[in-house]
C-alpha cells in the first residue's frame, strides 16, 4: 500500500518555540479515521488569529478541512471510509482555539469518498454534507487550472506540532515553498510513487516546517490573481513530520476540480464560490471612543453589472472591546448595509467576513466601510477591510 507514513498536518518550527507560545498546552485530539495510517499535522508554526481564515473546518475524526459551500466541507478521501451516509462525524467551525464557546458544530449525514482514491489516478479528497448548511459561512474557492501550483503557499491545521506528538488546541498557520515533482520523487526513496499529475510536494527542504499528524484534510492554499484565497492542495501524506528533505505530499485540487464540482452539484449541498475579485483598503483608520463614524474607501473597477448578492466583506477591526463597534458597508449610491450593531460583547477585535446582499447596487465604483465606537473607555482602529466580487 503506498501511503505507509500517513500523517496529520502541523504546523511547527520547534517544540520549544511552540510549547512557549502555548504555554505548554495541548489537549487530545479524537482518533483518526480507521485507515490503519496515521494522519498529518502543522509543524514550525504560528497560532492563527480569529478570523484569518475563517473557512477551516475541524473534523471529529482527527483530520482538517475546508468550506466549499455552506453544506460541504472538502478534505482528504483517506479520513473517510466509504460513500453512504454517514452521521458519526462533527464538524467544528469559526473558532481558533477548540475551546471557544462560540463555535459552531455541524454533524454529518453523507459522505462522498473520490472513486479514483488507491488507484494509479490518485485523488485524495472528500466531501462531507452537514446536516444543515452553516448560513453566511466563509467559503475557500478551488482552484482550477494549474496556474497556481507554484510559489510559497499556506498551511494550517490543528495536527501536532511534532512528529508523533498530540494534536493542537488552537489553528497553527505556516508557509512551504513549491517543490517540483523531480526534486520531490528524487529527496527521499518514499516519494519515488508520486503521482505527478494528482499530487503536488511542498515544504522545506532544509526541514522545521511542515504539516504533520492531525492536520490531513486540511488546505493548503495561496493568494489568486485578484489576492483572494485559493485552495490549491489537500494536505495528504508524507515521510515523517518537518524532516530534511521530505516534504509534505498534497492532493493537486485542480487535477480533480471538475469532479469535487460534479460531485457537489449531485450531492445538492449548495454551489462552490467561483473565483472573486478583490479590493482591499490595508490602511490603518483610528476609530475615536466613543465618537464619530470614520469612513475607509475602497473603489472598485473592471467588475460587470451589478454586485452579486453574496458580497463578501471581509474586516480587520482591533479594538479592546467588540461589543462597542458599529460597522456599516455604504454603497457608491449611498446605500447602507448594517453588518455588526453594538453588543455587550467583551472580546476584543473583529476579525470576521460579513456576507452581504448587494445585488440592487452597481459594483463599480467607491464603497466606503462605515465604523462607530458607541461606548467610551475602549479603543481601537481599522486594520484592514476587503470585497471579494
Amino acid at each position: 500500500m503506498r501511503y505507509t507514513v500517513r500523517r496529520t498536518l502541523a504546523l511547527a518550527v520547534g517544540i520549544a518555540a511552540t510549547l512557549a507560545a502555548f504555554g505548554g498546552q495541548a489537549i487530545a485530539a479524537p482518533p483518526p479515521p480507521d485507515t490503519g495510517t496515521p494522519t498529518p499535522m502543522v509543524v514550525g508554526g504560528t497560532q492563527a488569529t480569529k478570523g484569518e481564515f475563517p473557512w477551516m473546518v475541524r473534523l471529529s475524526m482527527g483530520c482538517g478541512g475546508a468550506m466549499l459551500t455552506e453544506q460541504l466541507v472538502l478534505t482528504a478521501a483517506h479520513c473517510v471510509t466509504r460513500t453512504g451516509n454517514n452521521t458519526s462525524i462533527t464538524a467544528t467551525y469559526g473558532v481558533v482555539d477548540l475551546q471557544d464557546t462560540s463555535r459552531i458544530t455541524r454533524t454529518s449525514t453523507y459522505v462522498h469518498r473520490a472513486p479514483t482514491y488507491g488507484t494509479s489516478t490518485g485523488g485524495d479528497w472528500a466531501l462531507i454534507k452537514l446536516a444543515s448548511p452553516i448560513t453566511g459561512a466563509a467559503l475557500l474557492p478551488i482552484a482550477t487550472t494549474a496556474a497556481y501550483n507554484t510559489g510559497v503557499f499556506t498551511v494550517a491545521g490543528w495536527g501536532a506540532t511534532r512528529e508523533n506528538g498530540g494534536q493542537s488546541r488552537y489553528l497553527l498557520k505556516a508557509n512551504v515553498d513549491y517543490i517540483d515533482d523531480t526534486t520531490c520523487k528524487n529527496s527521499d526513496p518514499y516519494y519515488a510513487d508520486l503521482i505527478p499529475a494528482a499530487e503536488l510536494c511542498a515544504g522545506k527542504l532544509a526541514g522545521g516546517i511542515d504539516t504533520c499528524q492531525g492536520d490531513s484534510g486540511g488546505p493548503m492554499f495561496r493568494r489568486d490573481n485578484n489576492g483572494a484565497w485559493i485552495q490549491v492542495g489537500i494536505v495528504s501524506h508524507g515521510n515523517g513530520c518537518a524532516r530534511p528533505d521530505n516534504p509534505g505530499v498534497y492532493t493537486e485540487v485542480s487535477t480533480f476540480a471538475a469532479a469535487i464540482n460534479q460531485a457537489a452539484a449531485n450531492l445538492g449541498g449548495g454551489t462552490p464560490p467561483p473565483v472573486g475579485k478583490v479590493f482591499e483598503n490595508l490602511a490603518d483608520v483610528t476609530i475615536p471612543d466613543a465618537g464619530a463614524a470614520v469612513y475607509s474607501n475602497v473603489t472598485v473597477s473592471g467588475v460587470a453589472g451589478n454586485a452579486p448578492s453574496t458580497l463578501k466583506v471581509g474586516v480587520d477591526i482591533k479594538h479592546s472591546w467588540s461589543g462597542d463597534v458599529v460597522i456599516d458597508l455604504v454603497a457608491p449610491d449611498g446605500s447602507t448595509y448594517r453588518m455588526k450593531s453594538a453588543s455587550s460583547s467583551s472580546t476584543p477585535n473583529v476579525i470576521t467576513t460579513y456576507t452581504v446582499n448587494a445585488s440592487s447596487e452597481v459594483a463599480n465604483g467607491t464603497w466606503r466601510l462605515k465604523v462607530q465606537d458607541v461606548y467610551s473607555q475602549d479603543t481601537g482602529y481599522v486594520d484592514a477591510w476587503r470585497l471579494t466580487f
